[in-house]
């Protein structure tokens, strides 16, 4: 039954969008077609004047109404929240109407339906924080804004499409941060500095650049780079003295340090430290290359190593294994170096 059940709702609803479908009387002239087409934008009977619109582009494709009836196109499809139908109409005005007087509304129309895609429907309803989504219909917004505004700067719909510049700026800005601190939480420091410089050189002017000089401050910190963290620091301190990460003139970092010891540290309280710490700058990661060098230089074939005058096999003297040997815990000798 329930098979059947989902059955009939599909030809119900495909029956439902079918009779949706307006046709539309092919006795009428193009006046007539362009006055209907404008009483239903007028209505907000967006799908209808769509199909309007596209049926008199069709059958009049010279008429005098042939170009206001794309860009009334573009504008259709915006305000019925179909963004790729709207920007596909925009740029074939552009690429067929590049001189048209009018032009600059497709630019803009096409950069403000990027901008409300970017919002997105769940966006209108609820408070969601846009400087964590994705940035790409946001970058794209700003692209098609700065080509308006670079190409058109005199145009009526210029200086609204600054100051959309602007907030679009602030918000590709806040979203190199998140990642920034996503970087800094993964123990990702170097990721998280370039992020950091990255807001501090391309998006100045922004509330966000504290924030970079801040992450790359701590990023910096971390990787044991004191003279870089310094002049971060410093820079910091003298633009943005009231930055929440400095605290009576002293930096406080926002992530604390991860604690990188091993489940066996961590269970005996510190008694059994199966690996030692890291020396400054170093990671464990390096000393995996390291070890993976060592690894395959060992595999070595014996005939494919130099030779002496006697025709033995030069050895290397490996002073740094010995003394990794050497500093080997007991631990370690009795589990045969499973938690080395």
């Amino acid at each position: 039954m329930q098979v059947k059940h989902l059955l009939l709702i599909a030809i119900l609803a495909l029956t439902a969008a079918c009779s949706s479908k307006e046709v539309v009387d092919e006795n009428l002239s193009e006046v007539e077609l362009y006055q209907q087409a404008q009483n239903d934008l007028d209505n907000s009977s967006y799908t209808s004047a769509i199909a309007k619109l596209k049926a008199l582009e069709s059958r009049y494709p010279f008429g005098r109404y042939a170009d206001q009836a794309q860009l009334e196109l573009i504008y259709a499809n915006y305000k019925n929240t179909e963004p790729e139908a709207a920007k596909s109409a925009a740029e074939r005005f552009i690429r067929l109407h590049p001189q048209h007087p009018n032009v600059d509304y497709a630019y803009y129309l096409k950069g403000l339906t990027s901008f409300d895609q970017d919002v997105g429907l769940l966006a209108r309803f609820l408070p969601l924080d846009m400087t964590k989504r994705d940035p790409g219909a946001a970058r794209d917004s700003y692209n098609e804004f700065a080509q308006l505004t670079s190409r058109f700067p005199n145009s009526r719909y210029a200086p609204d499409a600054k100051q959309r510049m602007i907030y679009l700026r602030n918000l590709l800005a806040a979203y190199e941060i998140h990642v920034a601190d996503y970087y800094l939480t993964r123990q990702a420091y170097v990721a998280a500095a370039n992020r950091g410089r990255y807001v501090v050189e391309n998006f100045q002017e922004t509330p966000s650049v504290g924030d970079g000089l801040a992450v790359m401050t701590e990023a910096y910190q971390r990787l044991h780079l004191d003279e870089l963290a310094a002049t971060s620091l410093e820079t910091l301190k003298l633009n943005y003295p009231n930055h929440p990460t400095l605290v009576d003139g002293q930096f406080v970092p926002t992530v604390a340090e991860a604690d990188n010891r091993s489940w066996l540290s961590k269970a005996t309280l510190g008694l059994i430290e199966s690996r030692p710490p890291l020396p400054p700058g170093e990671t464990r990661a390096n000393q995996d290359v390291q070890k993976q060098f060592q690894d395959a230089k060992d595999a070595i074939p014996a005939e494919l190593k130099p030779k002496d005058d006697n025709g033995d096999a030069i050895e290397e003297e490996n002073h740094e294994a010995e003394g990794n040997n050497s500093d080997r815990s007991w631990f370690s000798y009795m589990t045969f170096g499973v938690f080395d």
